[in-house]
């Protein structure tokens, strides 16, 4: 139980009706779960709206209610607060309930279009072989020292970041490595949240259906670092040309990685295949078994961020060459005494999408590469017809099908990614929209030592159809068509 005065530290007040000198069991922003004497904050989203609920949350014994407009019906013994910004004010007094969780441990946060996942898996990897105990809030996963929980979002709501973060101040976790989505940025979830560094990887187009604008979803990224204090560190990719914009108010010190550029972090790749590479990280050699350019970036950001917690140059490059796979992010499906070469990847955006291809074609030698893509629904339909023009123009054959179709017809959103495809590379394009169909129609067309990807879905274990979530996973299938029955 907490004191509501106590919960609302640093919100934005407009109004009070009621006492705030009253004890708090919870905070709920989801009328289903309100209990006896339950903190509600009414939220408005995009399907529903928080306000319409607030009469229902008193008849099951709400005590206060917080909002942006105080309701005309106003209940005797129910203490009403107004404030300015319903979505910061929910981050905000979630903090407070859990004392401040964030400000207990090293709080890292990584955001940028691609790698983040990768990046701050890797950087969970990293510490952990440094022997910290760490904590990692993730696209597929979060973990709590050995304790792991399923996860269905990127950057989780105020209420369970807060919650998960507790718990691991509990757990006498040092270092938390957290995904930033834009979504979570532009929704205000991390308000009020202490971050020790942020991280940037890089900026593409993606989200566009939620954003409107490529200018907004790169501003809502920037807000991130706009947000970092004197005391923080902030790890940008000066390769991508948003990095330097991104840092352009930041207050935190700014440490810059990259490929191609100067920087304070530099590497370069000089041997590659498809069991890994050879690095040269500021001059130092090191062997990591993560393929490809886009993991060059995502560790040179890891070994960035370590090198200003200022561990030793050896040790950290000793545990580079310890790092695993994460994954559904270029995940390597292979047998023994076999050329047979799957890849199950989560790239879902254009830029995702050709670096991989990219990637595979500089791998691949002689061999064929045949590509199984599809796009969600429900999502950034603009994004459609470039993933087609690009999966097509960078494999040697390529089948679309569905994603997570959602509540679309997954036959148009195949049109889509059809209409992007330049007329000479028509000849290499085939449509299944059954995704096992296309996976195993993929794998019978290879003539046994051509490589495959299956990209879109990666660590993902189902398929979104309409209400429907069904089991679905790439990799088993992958496995069961190239591996097994060939």
């Amino acid at each position: 139980m907490k004191l509501l005065k106590d919960i609302l530290y640093k919100v934005n007040i407009n109004s009070v009706i009621g006492s705030t000198n009253i004890k708090i069991n919870k905070i709920e922003f989801d009328s289903r779960k309100i209990l006896e004497n339950d903190l509600f904050v009414a939220i408005k989203g995009n399907n529903i709206d928080g306000n319409k609920f607030i009469s229902q949350v008193i008849g099951k014994g709400a005590k206060v209610v917080l909002c942006q407009e105080i309701p005309e019906d106003i209940k005797k013994g129910v203490t009403y607060v107004k404030v300015k910004d319903i979505r910061e004010t929910l981050s905000l007094v979630c903090s407070n309930y859990y004392d401040n969780p964030s400000k207990k441990l090293k709080l890292i946060g990584i955001t940028g279009t691609n790698g983040k996942t990768t990046t701050s898996n890797l950087m969970f990897q990293l510490f952990n072989l440094f022997n910290y105990k760490v904590g990692l809030i993730s696209t597929n996963k979060i973990i709590i020292g050995d304790k792991k929980i399923e996860s269905n979002h990127t950057t989780p709501d105020p209420l369970t970041l807060n919650k998960v973060l507790n718990e691991m101040v509990e757990s006498k976790v040092e270092f938390c490595f957290m995904e930033v989505s834009s979504h979570a940025i532009k929704q205000k979830r991390i308000s009020g949240l202490n971050f020790k560094a942020g991280v940037f990887t890089n900026l593409s187009h993606d989200h566009l259906d939620y954003h409107k604008t490529f200018s907004e979803y790169r501003d809502i990224k920037k807000k991130f670092f706009d947000s970092l204090d004197t005391n923080s560190l902030a790890i940008i990719n000066i390769d991508d040309k948003n990095g330097n914009y991104i840092v352009q108010n930041c207050r935190a010190r700014i440490y810059k990685y990259a490929l191609k550029s100067n920087a304070d972090y530099s590497l370069k790749i000089f041997e590659k295949d498809f069991d890994g590479m050879k690095m040269k990280i500021n001059g130092s050699e090191v062997w990591t078994s993560l393929i490809g350019n886009f993991n060059a970036y995502n560790i040179l950001a890891t070994y960035s961020l370590a090198k200003n917690f200022d561990f030793k140059e050896e040790e950290i490059l000793n545990n580079v060459s310890r790092f695993k796979t994460v994954e559904g992010r270029f995940e390597k499906i292979s047998k023994n005494k076999s050329n047979k070469i799957g890849i199950v990847d989560y790239a879902h955006s254009p830029d995702s999408i050709q670096n991989i291809l990219q990637t595979l074609n500089d791998l691949k030698h002689k061999s064929l590469l045949i590509t199984v893509l599809g796009c969600g629904g429900d999502r950034d339909a603009e994004k459609r017809p470039l993933m087609g023009k690009i999966a097509a123009s960078l494999s040697d054959r390529v089948v679309f099908t569905s994603d997570n179709p959602r509540f679309e017809d997954p036959k148009l959103i195949i049109e889509q990614m059809e209409a992007g495809v330049e007329k000479k590379d028509l000849y290499k394009v085939s449509s299944i929209v059954d995704r096992k169909k296309a996976i195993k129609f993929a794998c019978e067309i290879n003539s046994g030592n051509d490589v495959i990807l299956v990209a879109g879905k990666g660590h993902e274990k189902y398929q979104i159809n309409g209400k429907n979530k069904i089991d679905f996973d790439d990799k088993k299938i992958l496995e069961e068509f190239l591996i097994n029955n060939n």
